[in-house]
């Protein structure tokens, strides 16, 4: 046989033999996955969203879901303005209230990336008013507030997860007419007034020992201005919210765009929505206040709050910008309660959490259908308008609610928006 002939023979056996033992391809490699918000979610966000404003709960809401970093789910429903007919849109402003909080963590953070800091370091070494802090021990016969020195000094990571013993309780006997005394949140302070009131008070517990809301994370923001050499506002604008082009994330909300500035409701026990007067309303954001505080004041659209929740699900990252390391915003999604801080607020009320740097952080599944649904590993953080975002690692799925509605949700929107989000997830694994 020619030897041409033979060597093309057993090439074309050995190809053969190949094609028969290949494994075949499944169609589950062939296809893309499931998303996870489907048509079906997306209907059930929708029918739900829809009953709350038809029910007369709120006046208006919104909200944006991202998942594999691309959008699902956008919708609004009713109006941001309902006297005069406006509609919630994906352009309106509103308050965003303790949502503020996360984006001032993640400032903070950037200095300890550049190692200005350490989570363990005493907080004094950065806000001297802190040093030596006296604690409430109860008030003598006279009514005069007792005290003892703390057992421990103030940390970093006391203040990034509520832990540092700052009262916010207006039932205290004594402690809590001296904070009200003290003027910790008016708006006339700068931060390092606001400190030195603050730190002129006992605190309520000794650092470490509970987890209270409250002041740190203005204190933080304090921090910030002290590492940075700049004023909060300003370094949080050149290092978080303009590279993430969250150009509409402001303290300060200008003549011309406040018509796109959501109304402000309060809803009574009998189920009654009431406007609050804009100018009580939004008093902060129609002046330039001294104070810039890091736990509370800033407003933004939904589609630029998103942009921060995609920068967290990208692991610090967003398209070309980096804000932090991946490392970094792991730490910051990472609990940092030990069990020994078993009194912990309304913290449980937020479900089968624990707190990291400025987000509750999910532990364990839902433990009954009451609670709000939530998948381990997710974390969150909420606003006293109702406002909510989460960031769910797992599915790779950030969602943004906007609403503005006072007293903090008490009609269930949040489980409710949760459930629908989740809706086709939960049915696939029943």
């Amino acid at each position: 046989m020619n030897n041409n002939i033979f060597v093309s023979l057993v090439v074309v056996i050995a190809l053969s033999i190949g094609a028969c033992n290949a494994p075949e391809q499944s169609s589950s490699q062939s296809e893309a996955p499931t998303l996870m918000v489907d048509a079906a979610a997306i209907s059930k966000i929708d029918s739900t969203l829809k009953g709350f404003v038809a029910a007369g709960d709120i006046a208006g809401v919104s909200a944006l879901v991202f998942e594999r970093d691309q959008e699902v789910y956008f919708n609004a429903f009713g109006y941001a303005d309902r006297e005069n007919q406006i509609p919630m849109d994906r352009n309106t402003i509103v308050k965003i209230y303790s949502m503020t909080k996360p984006v001032t963590g993640v400032a903070l953070m950037t200095l300890w990336e550049e190692q200005q800091f350490e989570l363990d370091d005493s907080l004094a070494q950065y806000v001297p008013e802190f040093a030596n802090m006296q604690v409430y021990t109860g008030v003598d016969e006279s009514g005069k507030v007792t005290t003892e020195p703390a057992h421990r000094p103030i940390t970093v990571r006391d203040i990034t997860r509520h832990t540092a013993g700052f009262l916010n309780n207006n039932q205290v006997p004594g402690l809590s007419e001296m904070l009200q005394q003290a003027n910790t949140r008016g708006y006339e302070n700068t931060l390092t007034q606001m400190a030195e009131n603050l730190a002129g008070i006992p605190l309520w517990f000794h650092p470490g020992e509970q987890w209270e809301y409250g002041l740190c994370v203005d204190v933080q923001a304090l921090m910030v201005e002290r590492i940075s050499g700049q004023p909060f506002d300003q370094y949080l604008r050149e290092h978080v919210l303009d590279p993430l082009g969250m150009t509409e994330t402001r303290y300060y909300v200008p003549e011309a765009d406040r018509g796109r500035f959501a109304a402000a409701y309060e809803r009574s026990e009998d189920g009654v929505l009431s406007r609050t007067p804009d100018e009580e309303a939004h008093s902060f954001n129609y002046n330039q206040w001294p104070l810039k505080p890091g736990g509370y004041g800033l407003t933004a659209t939904i589609d630029d709050y998103m942009r921060f929740a995609r920068m967290l699900a990208g692991k610090g990252a967003l398209e070309d910008v980096t804000i932090l390391q991946p490392e970094t915003v792991e730490l910051m999604a990472t609990n940092h309660l030990s069990d020994s801080v078993t009194e912990r607020s309304w913290l449980p009320s937020k479900g089968q959490v624990g707190f990291g740097i400025d987000f509750a952080v999910r532990l364990r599944p839902p433990a009954s259908e009451d609670e709000k649904f939530g998948v381990v590993g997710e974390f969150f953080w909420d606003g006293a308008a109702s406002t909510m975002f989460w960031v769910d690692p797992e599915n790779e799925l950030t969602a943004v609610l906007f609403v503005q509605l006072r007293p903090f949700d008490q009609i269930g929107l949040h489980k409710g928006f949760r459930e629908a989000v989740y809706s086709s997830y939960i049915a696939r694994r029943e």
